[in-house]
């Protein structure tokens, strides 16, 4: 299922399309559906009015990127053409709380939207680990609702959440890659992957299994345990902001090539690190921003949103994810 919105108009009635069918994705691997994860998203991380519902915290960022003729071998996509295709990008904290601290423990995001020829967009929404935490939709409800507090409390209980862990195998590999890695001191010193597997399609309309990610020119560095517990609260936004004014923030794209037997529907699980690697092109960002003074903050990232070339598996992770930003975006809009 490609999903094309080239317009304004097209990206609305998608997303009432998704926001209607919420239910109907009651099928997918269990009984959550898309409302159930916002609300139980909501009962872990709290509600700010008018906000993301995960991934609060974040900032602002544009620039292009630049695809290579390697990548016309696998994929016929606009945004491989060679010419500079705009980007706005918004990099972010993991979870619902505005005010967390940039030196927790946890992932950060990198979400792009690509504005390619004749209005059709490209979305890629990724994080800076190289698996999820859940191979169905149901472990990730799971983890939402191990991580609400205790109503007698108000904390969140250790005890249940470890529960979790060890009954979901499925989320235990992005739980052992948090737990031994620190943040890092600048979101350009991360690498970040689609997590999902996607189809790529070329001229001839052959389809290559694909994952990818975004490696960093300025290298994947971590804080140290010292530089995180001096760290000032909000430094990621400043150092972005402070770096791109120095010089273009530059990644890397790579796609890896699936091979038979890779998982496609499983983000849980990595692929074997033998998997041949093709450099597809170079993301530059030129500035950045609070999101506030940016475009990133009014956009769905959509991992759905995609264009012609590219094509999603039937993840059902991926699907749910498409179905809970749409509903998360409607509160937005409305103001809730």
């Amino acid at each position: 299922m490609n999903i094309h919105r080239g317009s304004s108009a097209c990206c609305a009635a998608a997303l009432l399309f998704a926001a209607g069918l919420c239910q109907a994705q009651s099928g997918i691997e269990g009984d959550v559906d898309a409302a159930q994860m916002i609300a139980a998203m909501e009962a872990a991380f709290g509600v700010t009015p008018g906000q993301r519902r995960n991934h609060i915290k974040g900032t602002c960022a544009v620039g292009e990127f630049k695809g290579l003729a390697a990548a016309r071998d696998y994929s016929r996509s606009g945004l491989f053409s060679g010419d500079a295709i705009p980007v706005i990008a918004r990099f972010s904290l993991g979870g619902g709380n505005p005010d967390a601290s940039d030196a927790d423990k946890g992932v950060r995001g990198m979400a792009l939207q690509f504005q390619l020829p004749g209005g059709d967009l490209q979305h890629m929404t990724m994080i800076n680990a190289p698996v999820f935490g859940a191979a169905v939709p149901n472990t990730f409800y799971d983890m939402l609702v191990a991580l609400q507090p205790d109503p007698a409390t108000g904390k969140r209980d250790p005890e249940r959440f470890r529960a979790f862990v060890d009954t979901h195998p499925d989320f235990q590999g992005l739980a052992r890659h948090n737990g031994s890695h620190n943040p890092p001191p600048s979101y350009a010193n991360s690498r970040y992957y689609s997590l999902h597997a996607f189809r790529f399609v070329d001229a001839a309309g052959d389809k290559t299994l694909v994952r990818w990610y975004f490696d960093p020119r300025d290298g994947v560095r971590e804080l140290t345990d010292a530089e995180r517990a001096a760290a000032p609260n909000d430094f990621l936004e400043s150092e972005l902001i402070g770096r791109a004014q120095q010089a273009p923030l530059e990644w890397d794209m790579r796609i890896i090539i699936g091979q038979a037997g890779d998982p496609e529907t499983d983000p849980s699980k990595s692929w074997p690190t033998d998997r041949e690697e093709v450099l597809t092109g170079t993301l530059s960002l030129t500035a950045a921003m609070a999101q506030d003074e940016g475009k990133c903050g009014g956009i769905n990232f959509d991992p759905l949103v995609i264009a012609d070339g590219i094509e999603p598996t039937d993840d059902p992770v991926l699907k749910a994810r498409s179905a809970a930003y749409a509903i998360s975006y409607g509160k937005r809009l409305s103001g809730q």
